[in-house]
């Protein structure tokens, strides 16, 4: 069973940094589309950003942009999310996803595999 684990939630006063991790096992996604999405209390779930395969490519929410930035290791696996200049607005649960496709699907939530979730908050 393809599996995505992510790892680095916590809390952070407003303005500090805090970086999330998503690392695969049972597949291997080095050919494929990663990202996150985020949920918070009461509200949909939302993207937050994309990287390509090659990570030569990445897409960002507007709410992210500028503070946020993902990478990715094909090596490990593992895909990652910066996050600086944090506001209480970014609390929420950020979850890892991954598809074979790129597209549309991905603003709208609709990728195949999902991660658990790690709950980051942030306190003003």
């Amino acid at each position: 069973q393809v599996q995505l684990v992510e790892s680095g939630g916590g809390l952070v006063q407003a303005g500090g940094s805090l970086s999330v991790s998503c690392a695969a096992s049972e597949r291997t996604f080095s050919s494929d589309p990663m990202g996150w999405f985020r949920q918070a209390p009461g509200k949909e779930r939302e993207f937050v950003a994309a990287i390509s395969w090659s990570g030569d490519y990445t897409y960002y929410a507007e709410s992210v942009k500028g503070r946020f930035t993902i990478s990715r290791d094909n090596a490990k696996n593992t895909v990652y999310l910066q996050m600086n200049s944090l506001k209480p607005e970014d609390t929420a649960v950020y979850y890892c996803a991954a598809d074979p496709y790129w597209g549309s699907k991905w603003y709208d939530g609709r990728v195949n595999y999902w991660g658990q979730g790690t709950q980051v908050t942030v306190s003003s």
